[in-house]
């Protein structure tokens, strides 16, 4: 028998791809899918809804959320800015790994502009990506470019996990 895989976050900025790549990835492997946008209050959509970014205060309550969503067997999307949010994660799931995908900026603007019906509007893609940062070498994770198909993208994302997992 095997051990179940290791939870996994697909994060990254808004539009960069992480509900779709979640999905395929979750096929993939066989795992459970979670959208972490799911897990957000009703306050927290609204203040997003109307073009106001979230602050730390807002995001700490969520992040639990999706900490507790993060099982083995489990690929969750969500955003994962900075390191004290991954933290927040690491603390529910330890083992959790993390897929950053990453696009280059003008990109992300011209998907962001493209969505519909979503609740984090365009106006909000700069401050996520004044917020960003990048997996430190101490975080289990990899970056991976989402510039492809999302078939490919997301088969990218598979070989990037470790050995046991893939």
């Amino acid at each position: 028998m095997t051990d179940p895989l290791r939870p996994i976050v697909v994060m990254g900025v808004s539009a960069v791809g992480k509900t779709t790549i979640g999905i395929e990835l979750a096929r993939l492997t066989g795992a459970r899918f979670v959208d972490a946008d799911d897990l957000h209050g009703e306050a927290n959509v609204t203040k997003m809804s109307a073009g106001i970014p979230l602050e730390d205060a807002d995001r700490w309550p969520w992040l639990d959320r999706v900490g507790a969503a993060l099982e083995p067997g489990t690929v969750v999307a969500c955003s994962a800015l900075k390191r004290a949010y991954r933290d927040v994660l690491r603390r529910h799931a330890p083992e959790a790994f993390f897929v950053h995908l990453h696009v280059d900026a003008a990109e992300l603007m011209e998907r962001a502009a493209e969505r519909d019906g979503h609740f984090m509007p365009a106006a909000l893609l700069q401050s996520q990506l004044d917020s960003l940062e990048p997996l430190s070498q101490d975080e289990a994770g990899a970056t991976i470019d989402a510039d492809a198909r999302p078939e490919e993208v997301a088969a990218r994302a598979l070989a990037s996990l470790p050995t046991g997992d893939r």
